[in-house]
């Protein structure tokens, strides 16, 4: 095996080590189980080692937590994380009998096998450390590993640990890293990374490739098809992602580091970067205002401490002038809609000593984001988009701005066709309608 570098693709490397990650919709019954297999097996005849991550069939996870509420209202932490652990267990067997089904060696290991060592956090742990020496040994004997997503091992409690959303993204990504493998490969059942979600803009185009930035922004807002920590962990590791299909052969969406993106450019691939690489849109946010806050210096420090406190992860925060004759103002800030009802017990509970009149909970909002590189260098973004929505007729809530980012609330109804339409305004429509092969972008 030879490694090297595409001289048409730059960004396209000739592996040696491949990790690959399968999400639940491409193992979600026997038969993707055998295509899996196939496309696993493909890879490894042609020369390349091969170490797949994961998840579990279909729906199993989502089953195992209804179980879990059926027994035990607030289910032990410790019981969940094996529980749910036992969903990747079955999806890494299965693919491994696949595999030999088809007369090549494969190994299943669990995330504590692979030596997946995490804190101690149930579900929601952090990878604190990957020593994957019996993968190693695997790979070396000729065998295909299979490893199951999600979850991990921590060394003071010896307990079974499990990631959190996204722990399968980061568990391939975790051992691309670890393993010093040339490419990591995220499939899932859409062909790539598109300039919107192709469920709600048939027309958007999927991009060859796209920064680790742009890739931070657009997961953290709503974008699906990688979720932000395996981007963090693959921008801190120099991980090379490729996200690709389960259902097609086509080559996917690399996601390109700060260095490789600007060798891509040097080497003027006709490639010019494009002002917005995409759109993203999230209806899992909610809005709370705390209405009548004292005007004084510090209240806003209160609040906040208050929010902190119950867990809530606050996103987009925007305060009104004060009213003259009242000295008081209101403080409107967004957060995931699960975190909501701690954030405002905690709140209503403080709401004698912080000084505030009441609060509004609003769950029936979306946010639309922008994504784009280009933004830096290029004026005239935002008037796009406050042009885009005037035209449609649709209110902004709030804003929102980084570097190469936008950021609106508006109401949950209006943002599948606000997003279109911004989609169409910045000119990111393509030919014809995107391809999507199961339905839920996983």
């Amino acid at each position: 095996m030879v490694l090297g570098v595409s001289a048409a693709h730059p960004w396209r490397i000739i592996v040696a080590l491949i990790v690959q990650k399968y999400g639940g919709s491409s193992v979600a019954d026997a038969e993707s189980i055998k295509r899996v297999a196939k496309r696993i097996v493909d890879a490894r005849r042609a020369g390349d080692d091969v170490v797949v991550a994961v998840s579990a069939m279909g729906d199993t996870t989502d089953e195992l937590l209804d179980l879990a509420s059926q027994v035990a209202p607030i289910p032990a932490p410790r019981e969940l994380d094996m529980l749910l652990s036992s969903g990747e267990r079955i999806s890494m067997a299965l693919l491994a009998m696949a595999i030999h089904s088809m007369g090549f060696e494969a190994r299943s290991f669990t995330g504590s096998q692979a030596g997946m060592i995490t804190d101690a956090t149930h579900g929601a742990a952090r990878i604190v450390d990957v020593t994957p020496v019996r993968l190693r040994e695997a790979l070396d004997e000729g065998a295909i590993v299979i490893v199951a997503g999600f979850q991990g091992f921590n060394r003071d409690t010896r307990d079974i640990t499990t990631l959190g959303r996204g722990g399968s993204d980061t568990t391939a990504v975790a051992l691309a890293a670890a393993l010093k493998a040339d490419v990591c490969e995220i499939y899932s059942d859409v062909d790539g990374i598109f300039t919107a979600d192709p469920r709600i803009v048939p027309r958007a185009r999927k991009l060859n490739t796209v920064t680790t930035e742009e890739m931070l922004e657009l997961a953290a807002n709503g974008a699906k098809v990688l979720y932000i920590r395996a981007v963090e962990y693959a921008r801190r590791h120099g991980v090379l992602i490729h996200a690709r299909s389960t259902f097609s052969s086509s080559e996917g969406t690399y996601v390109l580091d700060e260095t490789r993106h600007a060798a891509l450019q040097q080497q003027g691939d006709g490639m010019e970067e494009p002002i917005v690489a995409g759109v993203a849109t999230d209806l899992g946010q909610a809005k709370i205002t705390v209405i009548g806050v004292p005007d004084v210096p510090g209240k806003a420090a209160e609040i906040f401490k208050i929010v902190a406190k119950s867990g809530a992860n606050v996103d987009m925060i925007v305060q009104n002038v004060s009213a003259a004759a009242t000295g008081r103002a209101d403080i409107s800030f967004t957060l995931p809609k699960a975190d909501a009802p701690l954030a405002l017990k905690a709140l209503s509970g403080e709401q004698g000593s912080v000084g505030f009149e009441s609060l509004v909970h609003d769950d029936q909002i979306g946010k639309l984001s922008v994504v784009g590189a280009g933004m830096r260098t290029h004026s005239g973004v935002s008037a796009t988009l406050f042009e885009a929505l005037s035209v449609l007729g649709v209110n902004i809530e709030m804003i929102s701005t980084s570097e190469i980012r936008i950021s609106v609330v508006v109401r949950a109804d209006d943002l599948a066709e606000a997003a279109r339409v911004v989609h169409s305004a910045y000119g990111l429509d393509g030919e014809t309608e995107a391809t999507v092969h199961a339905g839920t972008g996983r």
